[in-house]
């Protein structure tokens, strides 16, 4: 599961590199306006006449995705840093399947680690009682809970997890970073 999305999200990434060259934010209205410029960035990489990458830009997915990707200040994520950061490597990685699935692989694990930020944690699940069981009379009551004991507990769990890492990285907001203009990339 998490290699299709690795390869989906390259896909994206790759149809997507430079996109941010071509937003214009409009601080006219009190809500600031991403506006995105399709024919200059069709017209820049050489695509004017792809059919393909022309109605996904006219789609509602993209405009959805320019809205919310747009800010220039926000929480950025792999995405993001894929489509700044790893121009070089994928372009490096065209000819040489070895290297993409190297990659498509270290890409599904980052998406399993930022699903699954501490994976030691294990839930189990508690079993349904049966049908009737509440009737049954060998079952003893609930025991008194000792309000001392859970204040100690309480403060144990506060004191552990004080010092343990922060369990995700998506809240922390960031100047996104730009990656290379639209004009480096030529598709084919």
């Amino acid at each position: 599961d998490k290699e299709v999305r690795a390869i989906f999200l390259r896909l994206f990434a790759q149809l997507f590199q430079g996109y941010r060259s071509c937003l214009q934010l409009i601080r006219i209205h009190a809500e600031p306006v991403i506006h995105f410029h399709k024919a200059a960035f069709l017209g820049q990489r050489g695509l004017i006449e792809n059919d393909f990458l022309t109605k996904v830009l006219n789609g509602m997915a993209f405009a959805g995705f320019v809205s919310e990707r747009g800010p220039p200040f926000r929480a950025c994520d792999l995405f993001d840093e894929l489509v700044a950061f790893e121009v070089e490597r994928i372009k490096a990685e065209e000819g040489n399947p070895p290297k993409i699935i190297k990659h498509v692989r270290e890409l599904a694990e980052q998406l399993f680690k930022n699903e699954n930020p501490n994976p030691h944690i294990a839930f189990q699940k508690v079993p349904r009682p049966t049908e009737g069981s509440h009737l049954r009379v060998h079952i003893l009551p609930f025991p008194r809970i000792n309000e001392c004991r859970v204040q100690e507990l309480l403060q144990e769990g506060l004191a552990r997890s004080q010092g343990a890492p922060p369990a995700t990285r998506g809240d922390k907001k960031c100047v996104v970073p730009a990656g290379p203009p639209v004009g480096m990339f030529t598709c084919s």
